[in-house]
């Protein structure tokens, strides 16, 4: 394993994330550096008490909930996997993102696309600097980050999906309908239903096969009994997609 490669270590109830070539405290013991230098991803790897660890290659969630920082509400997991499969989203397909946040929905995105690019815009300069952070973290090279207001324009053309998560996503609807190809989607994120309102109502000017969903996920407990959990993230938001059908 090369020094300073990002490295997941899996215990049964904990795991790390951290760079091969320094000694790791853990709750179960110490791993040394040199150990973890001469370990293999899908190995194990023992600490100073015997307790084993798995060696494992992290994936962009892990990235996400151990690395990256956060600013602005972001579109959790949830949300962006059903934006993948409602859209049918290629592995080369060119995607514009606004406003980006922490740049949490950029970059899941941007993972699914290897011949694909993610352009996402952001005018707020305090969260641009967070996701150029963690842009930088991911190690993704097709995502491109706009420090601009994309209310005043989009630059990209033939575009295939657009995804707004910003303030009056209402005012960037006729811009996003003049950049997407046929056949490309809008998809907007909505935490208020006021807001699912006035976005529907724009919409309805330019776009056909409109669909408003909501993504709702609940956990179960099977320790024990099976049952759903007392609480937890149910509702986010509502999900608005919609599809051009002609030309511009």
């Amino acid at each position: 394993m090369r020094s300073q490669e990002l490295v997941l270590l899996l215990g049964k109830n904990e795991s790390y994330l951290i760079k091969a070539g320094s000694d790791i405290n853990t709750k179960s013991g110490i791993i040394r550096s040199k150990d973890l230098l001469k370990s293999k991803f899908g190995g194990k790897i023992k600490t100073h008490l015997g307790k084993e660890f798995l060696v494992a290659k992290p994936t962009i969630l892990d990235l996400i909930s151990k690395k990256f920082k956060r600013g602005a509400q972001v579109v959790l997991p949830k949300d962006i996997g059903m934006i993948l499969a409602y859209t049918g989203i290629f592995p080369d397909s060119l995607v514009v993102d606004a406003g980006t946040g922490s740049g949490y929905m950029s970059i899941m995105i941007a993972n699914f696309l290897p011949k694909g690019k993610v352009v996402t815009y952001e005018k707020d300069k305090r969260f641009s600097k967070i996701a150029k952070g963690n842009i930088k973290v991911s190690g993704l090279e097709n995502v491109k980050l706009k420090e601009k207001d994309i209310s005043k324009g989009i630059s990209e053309k033939n575009v295939d999906i657009v995804t707004l998560d910003l303030q009056h996503p209402e005012k960037v609807v006729k811009h996003a309908y003049k950049s997407l190809k046929v056949g490309g989607w809008l998809v907007v994120y909505s935490p208020t239903i006021e807001e699912v309102i006035k976005v529907s109502k724009a919409l309805r000017k330019y776009f056909s096969n409109i669909k408003t969903v909501e993504n709702i996920v609940r956990e179960w407990k099977t320790e024990r009994t099976t049952r759903p959990h007392n609480v937890g993230l149910v509702h986010t938001g509502w999900l608005i997609f919609a599809r051009k059908l002609t030309g511009s």
